[in-house]
């Protein structure tokens, strides 16, 4: 995974704060990440929404270089979450009369309403990849949310069981990451929080329903799993709940998050043979840490990974912190890993 990479090498999990022209922060943050489309939180006119967006992406990609990342995402800038821009864009799925479903803190969430056979009917981030890979020279990453979650987040109408959702809804990963990897992708992500979130569900059928999506996939693929964004959880248990089990996967790759929760990292020695994409950054607070801070994060787990197998990243996506903060804290991230690359001997 970190071929022409240098030790230790830095990542954005996917999104970063998205600009307030383009989106209004305050009614984003007031809410429940949206299953649905909630199109009402762009302040952008429908006919230049594109244009903003790109603009946007631009502006990401640019902050994640100037911070020193070795691996660009595009923000997902274009998102309303990171989960309902791919999922409602399925067939099957009734957007217009949404159903509920509980979400992970318990609560009702309007959600896509599966009334038909769950299909991808076309490419839906295939352009964002184009669109990243030609304005930047650096390795690049895409995520997709994942079978599971996606059947957690939605209201089964037609299914005989959510296992045959599940397993449906990732069919259609397995499209759309052939397709991004023909983009020009380098890495693509997988998001399954709710595997944590749900873990027997995730024992039952949520390790079919990734191994589906995975089915034939030759390039680079990561999965994160997490506790939920800090913003909206707020309380973080000591530990996973579902974490060893991804061992025996295809995924590559295994980003969780470790800082807020101070996660106690010898747990890190079941995901052996897995590139562990460790999360250094809190995201409960707005207080930059110093790259040191972020040193000692990364020095937790090196007794249990081998460095070679780390990348740096933060716990969770940056969508909603304040964009100086993200753009700090993205900073001494990178300035965190270039302390312990050093020590450890690794170039720059």
């Amino acid at each position: 995974m970190f071929a022409g990479l240098p030790l230790f090498p830095t990542s954005l999990v996917g999104s970063y704060a998205q600009p307030e022209w383009l989106i209004d922060r305050k009614k984003l943050a007031g809410r429940f990440p949206p299953r649905v489309r909630a199109r009402e939180l762009w302040r952008v006119a429908p006919e230049f929404l594109d244009e903003a967006q790109d603009d946007a992406t631009l502006l990401a990609i640019r902050d994640q270089e100037r911070a020193g990342l070795d691996v660009i995402t595009d923000g997902e800038m274009r998102r309303e979450s990171y989960s309902n821009r791919f999922a409602t864009a399925l067939e099957g799925v009734d957007i217009d009369n949404p159903g509920t479903a509980l979400d992970r803190s318990g609560h009702p969430n309007p959600v896509p309403r599966v009334v038909g056979k769950v299909k991808r009917r076309h490419a839906v981030e295939a352009r964002d990849v184009r669109f990243l890979r030609a304005n930047t020279d650096r390795t690049i990453k895409i995520t997709v949310p994942g079978p599971f979650t996606m059947s957690q987040q939605a209201q089964n109408d037609f299914y005989e069981s959510d296992e045959e959702l599940a397993v449906d809804y990732a069919a259609a990963v397995n499209e759309e990451i052939r397709d991004l990897f023909a983009a020009g992708a380098d890495i693509v992500q997988i998001d399954e929080p709710y595997m944590q979130a749900r873990p027997e569900k995730a024992r039952q059928y949520g390790l079919k329903a990734l191994a589906r999506a995975l089915d034939g996939i030759e390039g680079e693929t990561a999965l994160h799993i997490c506790f939920g964004y800090a913003a909206i959880i707020h309380e973080r248990p000591s530990g996973y709940s579902f974490l060893p089990e991804l061992a025996d996967t295809a995924v590559k790759a295994v980003s969780i998050e470790t800082a807020q929760s101070n996660l106690d990292c010898s747990v890190l020695a079941k995901l052996a043979g897995k590139t562990i994409i460790l999360g250094v950054l809190d995201l409960s607070t707005h207080e930059v840490e110093t790259p040191e801070i972020v040193a000692g994060r990364i020095r937790r787990a090196l007794p249990h990974v081998a460095p070679e197998k780390l990348m740096i990243a933060p716990d969770c996506g940056l969508k909603y912190l304040p964009r100086a903060v993200a753009f700090g804290k993205m900073k001494a991230m990178a300035e965190g890993a270039a302390i312990v690359r050093a020590e450890q001997g690794g170039s720059s």
